[in-house]
């Protein structure tokens, strides 16, 4: 195995151990860009240098249930970050539902005081995602950590994250696999911040003049790609009536469309394990829907990246749908009723938007097959080639940039 490590994977591979089992750091900071194999590093490291058993001696861990996903399909045993360092409970609160107080049973989350005595060390990947704040939750466990990540991505959201701007190892050459992928040459152009000229890239890598692309093919690529990514809000808006209208849907979500979650309730499970919660981000599809009451959906819903629907139906607010904007404040409770008249039980409302096209930070820690971006990395000033570069290493099989 080792000799199929490059040099620079060798070299960090080595570091990585000296710093696991002779160093009173707790903490290993790993960055690569897109290409560099930090995957094969990692498996390779942990399995085979440390001599340490994923989900058993060393936890995989990733900001969110998707990143997990891209890591089991590898051979990696990954779970989410939330999942690992808090725990679930039920509290009783108070609440006003139809103008009376009552009592609600709601699920809250607890930092863990402690995780599993066998974990001897926690590997975060796609830590970029992560804040200052997060990452200290997990240091206080007191097990070692590795964080990988592609530093050359953006920045979190929201809070900062330090340890991107000093990485003690950085994987920059691209393994012989990736050699020749033109998806990975477009990203490291995008890195460097070098004009990338309109034409074909082979045959996985287009970038054209959104101007000039004919209506008929316009509408063929964008119905061909797995994912649209854009900048800007009106111009997401815009493309997501467009998909919808080449689809035949109009009003509100029908059944078969594509939605993302626009706002975490953890009290929302999109599989029956309970391993996944419906948290900000989550791109998933409508399986079947019903409306009732003023401004309320109840759906089937199933992630893009699960194979069964959500357990329960999911309640959401239809206002953003409706008129741009939500009716109600979350974290309102609502009663259900059966045909009968009677209470079925309390609820809050999720909060969807249309998910054919999305941000580029909603779809960090994602990947798609194919993927077709709407280049307006000039509106993020400073972090504009960390904007395309991200947007581009999305693509996974095939990529239209369109400027």
């Amino acid at each position: 195995m080792a000799k199929e490590l490059t040099a620079d994977q060798t070299a960090a591979d080595k570091l990585i151990a000296e710093w696991f089992k002779k160093s009173a750091r707790q903490v290993f900071v790993l960055a690569g860009l897109a290409g560099s194999g930090k995957t094969t590093l990692l498996r390779h490291t942990v399995c085979n240098t440390l001599g340490l058993e994923p989900d058993v001696s060393a936890a995989f861990v990733t900001p969110t249930g998707k990143a997990a996903t891209v890591l089991i399909r590898q051979g990696i045993p990954a779970t989410t970050l939330h999942r690992l360092i808090y725990q679930a409970m039920t509290e009783e609160r108070e609440t006003v539902i139809n103008g009376k107080t009552v009592t609600v049973e709601k699920l809250v989350f607890r930092r863990r005081e402690s995780i599993d005595k066998d974990i001897k060390l926690i590997v975060l990947d796609e830590f970029s995602m992560v804040s200052d704040e997060v990452l200290g939750d997990i240091m206080r466990f007191g097990v070692k950590i590795l964080l990988c990540g592609d530093d050359a991505q953006l920045p979190p959201v929201e809070g900062m994250n330090s340890f991107l701007s000093a990485p003690d190892f950085s994987l920059r050459t691209i393994v012989r696999q990736q050699e020749g992928n033109p998806i990975i040459r477009l990203a490291r152009d995008a890195m460097e911040g070098k004009y990338i000229p309109y034409g074909s890239y082979g045959d996985r890598a287009f970038v054209l003049s959104a101007r000039r692309v004919k209506p008929e093919n316009r509408k063929k690529y964008l119905l061909k790609a797995e994912q649209l990514i854009c900048g800007m809000n009106r111009t997401r808006a815009k493309l997501n009536e467009e998909m919808r209208s080449y689809r035949g849907f109009s009003g509100l979500p029908e059944k078969g469309e594509k939605l993302i979650c626009t706002l975490n309730n953890w009290e929302q499970f999109i599989d029956k394990e309970m391993r996944y919660n419906m948290v900000n981000g989550i791109i998933g599809y409508v399986k079947d829907v019903k409306y009732e009451g003023e401004s309320m959906g109840f759906m089937r819903f199933r992630a893009d990246f699960m194979d069964e629907d959500c357990p329960d139906l999911v309640p959401f607010d239809t206002g953003i749908f409706e008129n741009g904007a939500y009716r109600y404040r979350h974290g309102d409770y609502f009663e259900r009723f059966d045909e009968e008249g009677n209470a079925t039980g309390a609820f809050t409302l999720n909060r969807f938007e249309y998910g054919y096209c999305i941000s580029c930070h909603k779809a960090q820690g994602s990947e798609f097959d194919s993927v077709v971006v709407f280049d307006e990395s000039y509106t993020f000033k400073e972090d504009a080639n960390r904007w395309l570069y991200t947007a581009i290493t999305r693509a996974k099989n095939k990529i239209i940039i369109l400027r």
